[in-house]
């Protein structure tokens, strides 16, 4: 009896992805390009001066910096930390975040190139919707997040969006999930001793939903991708406590281990959301429960019995 086919992407096929449509969709684009090559900054690690090379013609990568190199596969691999399987998946399947659209050939787009055409207050009403479907509270989103319009191959859109120190951005809605040139970390300093550190703008809203209290004596620090870990160990070095709430998952934890290493003043917040994802998908779970707004609303309304932060800190009564 013949085994059955699988209908999943083959090495051969993914191998003809264009690299840089796909760092383009993950975010990175080139500093300077040709018809034979494009110059990246490297999407492994912060650096002023671009070292990671594209050749169009082969569509193969190599990272100067590294000494390190390959096609689109080791690329996802590297980028994702997960295997060939996993890889082939992302670029066959994941549409949501890796953003692959269905052509009928991989021809390489000169134009994927994000443009920023407005940014003002959050004020349309699918953007509102899609927080409270993320069971994240508006009022406190309004306060790091903007309505940002763009274009994109020649196309116009809306999105949250989420500034970067570079001057770039994070942009989120129901249907996209994409980036503006340069991509970056977000360091909000209010002058605190104690950081909180997240992946994702979502992830750092939903500790705030979940308790607006920690806006008081916190600093946050949103890595916007765990290639930029490096540059994250630097900064906490100014910390006399750092709580992390990376993901759940393989890459979340090799991350937190990393900075764990680099100071003494780490500590693993992500029991918090055992057993979920992260820390937004740990808030929508517990919403649909009926779990969630209680919690949040518990900062919000005067209590006589001990409360607490996410963090363990235990709250003074006013």
């Amino acid at each position: 009896m013949k085994e059955k086919r699988t209908t999943g992407l083959s090495c051969e096929r993914a191998r003809t992805f264009p690299i840089e449509k796909a760092l383009a969709k993950l975010g990175h684009f080139p500093t300077t390009t040709n018809e034979k090559e494009a110059w990246f900054l490297s999407p492994f690690r912060s650096e002023a001066q671009a070292s990671f090379k594209v050749s169009k013609r082969l569509n193969r990568w190599y990272d100067h910096g590294e000494g390190t190199g390959g096609n689109v596969i080791d690329l996802v691999c590297k980028m994702r930390q997960c295997t060939v399987k996993e890889a082939l998946r992302i670029i066959g399947e994941d549409k949501n975040s890796f953003l692959f659209q269905q052509q009928p050939s991989f021809k390489v787009e000169q134009q994927d190139k994000i443009f920023v055409k407005e940014v003002k207050e959050l004020t349309h009403y699918a953007l509102r919707g899609y927080l409270s479907s993320r069971s994240i509270s508006t009022t406190t989103a309004k306060k790091y997040i903007s309505e940002v319009h763009y274009s994109f191959k020649n196309k116009n859109y809306f999105a949250i969006g989420f500034k970067n120190d570079s001057g770039g951005w994070e942009l989120r809605n129901k249907y996209y999930k994409n980036c503006s040139s340069p991509k970056d970390i977000t360091h909000i300093k209010k002058g605190n001793k104690k950081l909180m550190v997240t992946e994702g703008v979502f992830d750092l809203l939903s500790l705030l939903s979940y308790n607006e209290i920690l806006e008081e004596d916190c600093d946050f620090l949103v890595l916007n991708s765990t290639a930029f870990v490096s540059k994250a160990t630097k900064i906490i070095q100014d910390y006399l406590t750092i709580n992390l709430y990376l993901d759940n998952d393989s890459n979340g934890k090799r991350t937190t281990q990393k900075m764990i290493k680099n100071s003494i003043n780490c500590l693993d917040r992500s029991m918090l959301y055992e057993g979920f994802k992260d820390m937004n998908e740990w808030l929508i779970g517990n919403a649909r429960k009926g779990l969630g707004q209680e919690a949040r609303d518990v900062s919000l309304l005067p209590q006589k019995q001990t409360r607490f932060t996410p963090d363990g800190r235990k709250v003074k009564k006013k």
